[in-house]
């Protein structure tokens, strides 16, 4: 009773204040060469974590993981929605979960990104209601090629779709009722990392009858209003058929399962197309599709297929314009490669789960300095919650400290190609990079020698950030990183630290805790901070004959 009341006073106040001034809803706006997410009006920048699939089924199971997730500081969780509790009996729904989750984070200054797990979540379609499920007659499943129904509705039904639209609908109802002066809420991802198992693709009657209506005209439209930009993998499809402009799927893109997978793509996509157009609709706030990522040398069907990849990025492009951008889950260790193909066509970067080992501080500085991204999430990121934080968590979490401080100057810099990014390890233990007038080398500190770890057979990652405040004043935000630093066009022109210095931001303002001196930059000739050592310094150079 004393829950209610209070979660009634607390809805009951949020239209006093719609005579106020309101705030735009959250929403993306190019910035520069970037991409920034606003919320308040205000820059954003999600150091992100994924709560587990199940933690957020109750609120007591929620009890424990607040106060960790504000040990990580975190400013950002991504959030399950379950369609199964939301609405268990078709057409009612119970909103009290979701508004408990919100006002919680609220109360905690926490934003949240929602996942709509629905219609699929892995592929499957684990967390559609019961009444969903035990009536496949109404609402059909996806058949494999020997005809074997899955568990995975067919996106080619279209109760399947009104169904969960309808759902979808209501949760952004809500949120706009009593979130949108508020924005806790700030993102959503209808249904989660969608594919096709365990053929490339469905083959119930309905998705039959698709295949054989060949290549819809929207797509084809899509391939040659944007032919000088497609993605090379969409460009050698489409050569296949010698570039055909109508005609069936094997006809223009050739015979074989990536046609296949090109035709689920286009049906996936239509599905959350509808879903999220309609979600806007109600409540605009900015909307992605996640990616469970193939591996190399599996064919479409061994992986979760048809999902927005790098490779059939186009289909989805064309088929779902209310998407704000797509992004990789991460459980590979190939993080550049991923991300170069994401980023392509200007898709902004948001790493929205990855799993949770002792690479993710390193990433995050990273994905921030080197893509200048959305925000960086580990995934199941309460992990036990009752422990002690490993040494993982703790990194992570004074990663996220430092990066809270900077965020205001990486906000001012971003989109002006004055942000660098640095991952480095055995493998890649040096790299450069230009700056400004400077060019710098980036060393993994174990390099040096000096610290125990260096002569093992493996190093743990290393990442920083680099930011360029003024014309010869720097940032560095990070740890295990060595910077050298030249002249880039002018090698005879020697450069100096003139000045370097630990410190963090406090209201803005950089405070100097200590002067660096002879040591700390090995006299001169770096700025540094080793692997245990997560800092923020601020460095000037000077140049001289």
């Amino acid at each position: 009773m004393k829950r209610s009341l209070i979660l009634a006073l607390a809805l009951l106040a949020l239209p006093l204040s719609h005579g106020l001034a309101q705030a735009p809803h959250p929403r993306l706006e190019p910035v520069g060469n970037r991409h920034q997410l606003l919320v308040q009006g205000e820059p954003f920048t999600l150091l992100a974590g994924e709560l587990g699939n199940s933690t957020a089924t109750t609120m007591a199971s929620m009890a424990p993981v607040w106060p960790r997730l504000e040990a990580l500081n975190l400013n950002t969780v991504l959030v399950p929605v379950y369609w199964e509790l939301l609405e268990p009996v078709e057409g009612e729904f119970d909103f009290t979960l979701v508004d408990d989750l919100v006002l919680e984070a609220r109360r905690r200054n926490l934003k949240l990104v929602l996942l709509w797990f629905a219609s699929w979540k892995n592929s499957m379609s684990s967390h559609a209601p019961a009444w969903v499920k035990q009536d496949p007659q109404r609402f059909p499943r996806a058949r494999s090629a020997e005809g074997v129904s899955q568990e995975i509705l067919t996106p080619f039904s279209a109760q399947n779709l009104e169904a969960d639209r309808a759902a979808y609908v209501r949760l952004l109802r809500r949120i706009r009722e009593i979130d949108q002066d508020h924005q806790t809420v700030i993102m959503v991802q209808p249904e989660n990392e969608v594919g096709m198992l365990p053929s490339a693709r469905d083959h119930h009657p309905l998705a039959d009858a698709a295949w054989e209506a060949g290549v819809p005209a929207a797509l084809v439209d899509y391939l040659v209003q944007h032919r000088d930009s497609l993605n090379p993998e969409t460009l050698e499809a489409w050569s296949a058929g010698n570039f055909a402009t109508e005609g069936s799927w094997e006809a223009l893109f050739g015979q074989g399962p990536h046609s296949e997978e090109l035709f689920m793509a286009w049906h996936f996509a239509r599905y959350v197309e509808s879903i999220s157009a309609a979600g806007k609709a109600e409540y605009p706030l900015p909307v992605f599709v996640n990616a469970a990522l193939n591996r190399p040398g599996r064919a479409p069907g061994e992986y979760p297929s048809a999902g927005p990849l790098p490779h059939v990025m186009d289909v989805w492009r064309a088929a779902s314009p209310s998407i704000d951008f797509y992004a990789p889950d991460f459980y590979n260790p190939r993080f550049r490669h991923w991300n170069d193909l994401y980023t392509r066509q200007g898709n902004p970067l948001f790493v929205p789960e990855h799993r949770f080992d002792n690479t993710v501080a390193a990433k995050a500085l990273f994905a921030l300095g080197h893509y200048e991204a959305l925000g960086f999430a580990p995934f199941s990121v309460e992990q036990d919650p009752e422990r002690s934080m490993e040494d993982k968590e703790d990194k992570l979490s004074r990663v996220y400290a430092a990066l809270r401080e900077v965020l205001p100057l990486f906000h001012d810099l971003k989109g002006q190609d004055r942000i660098r990014g640095v991952l480095l390890d055995r493998e890649v233990n040096e790299l450069q990079f230009e700056l400004g007038d400077y060019r710098f080398t980036a060393a993994h500190t174990h390099n040096l020698g000096w610290e125990p770890e260096s002569a093992e057979e493996e190093w743990a990652p290393a990442g920083a950030v680099i930011l360029q405040a003024g014309e010869r004043e720097f940032f560095y935000v990070g740890f295990g990183v060595s910077l050298r630093m030249q002249h880039a066009s002018d090698p005879d022109r020697r450069v100096g630290i003139l000045k370097a210095e630990l410190g963090h931001f406090q209201d803005g303002q950089w405070t100097v805790l200590r002067h660096l001196n002879g040591d700390q930059t090995h006299q001169g000739r770096h700025i540094r901070s080793f692997m245990a050592d997560v800092s923020i310094q601020r460095f000037t150079l000077y140049e001289y004959d």
